[in-house]
């Protein structure tokens, strides 16, 4: 597997951010988006590919994977959307391409329609953007995080690693489930887990939804056919609308593509991008 570590620090109200940077600085920079709950590291296979073309950039939002995790933190979509715009100013990228998974899309489209972030080209991997969202364990858990909080740390394991195993189709390789596991360990990272949940509100989608039909530059929206945490069907319907949309569908893919279809994503992204 390729190697990864976010070696930069970025200081965001919210916490400190990691982040990096591969390829040439002066080749056309694509910034890569994450969801919940993972972190940069589901981009790892594909950032080292775009990188040869790319300048590319990840980053660990905060309260995700290396990024800092502390009781209180504001971890929303709305945070994470005006993070994402501070983090642009600070790479100095004025209309860099993004690519955004899950989690990651919501947040990438509020920076774009109500922070003023100008992209390039957006592409939109099972995006968390359209309502209703949110799968019943999710809503458990957002009622009743700090009950969950206070599970015995092997039921905790368990929990998360069966619900980050229930993103791939195919399943994951055993380094890799573990790899996505860790952040959400421990005394810092068990709380953090059920944090992030309890903050992942409708609303933040709910408010830009009915803008993304005002959305004017290029889009593609990638899904995996076999999703079972956002249904294909809302990927013929956010295509739609959004004008002049893309949409590339990839069969026997769940809702982590890069997993599970790593070549097809990234050639479909290489295809988009350039």
């Amino acid at each position: 597997m390729p190697h990864w570590e976010l070696s930069r620090t970025f200081n965001s109200a919210s916490g400190e951010v990691r982040w990096a940077q591969l390829g040439e600085p002066s080749a056309q920079p694509v910034v890569l988006l994450h969801g919940t709950p993972f972190s940069s590291y589901v981009w790892r296979g594909v950032a080292h590919a775009l990188a040869a073309t790319h300048q590319v950039f990840v980053w660990d939002m905060p309260g995700y994977g290396a990024s800092a995790k502390f009781t209180g933190q504001d971890v929303s979509l709305a945070a994470q959307g005006r993070i994402f715009r501070e983090l642009l100013r600070h790479w100095e990228l004025s209309e860099p391409h993004v690519v955004a998974h899950d989690f990651g899309g919501a947040v990438a489209l509020r920076a774009h329609l109500l922070h003023g972030a100008r992209y390039g080209r957006l592409a939109l991997v099972d995006p968390v953007a359209l309502a209703p969202w949110g799968s019943p364990f999710f809503r458990l858990v957002g009622q009743h995080n700090e009950v969950f909080e206070q599970l015995p740390p092997d039921l905790h394991r368990a929990l998360v690693t069966a619900y980050i195993s229930s993103a791939s189709s195919p399943s994951l390789h055993p380094a890799v489930l573990e790899r996505l596991v860790a952040p959400w360990l421990g005394d810092q990272g068990q709380p953090a887990f059920y944090r992030q949940i309890a903050q992942a509100e409708q609303l933040f989608t709910d408010e830009i939804q009915e803008r993304y039909s005002s959305i004017d530059l290029p889009v593609l929206v990638c899904w995996g056919e076999d999703d079972k945490w956002i249904p294909v069907a809302k990927a013929h319907e956010l295509a739609a609308s959004i004008p002049g949309a893309q949409l590339q569908l990839f069969p026997g893919a769940g809702h982590l593509v890069q997993e599970d279809a790593p070549a097809e994503l990234t050639a479909a992204l290489t295809d988009f991008l350039s």
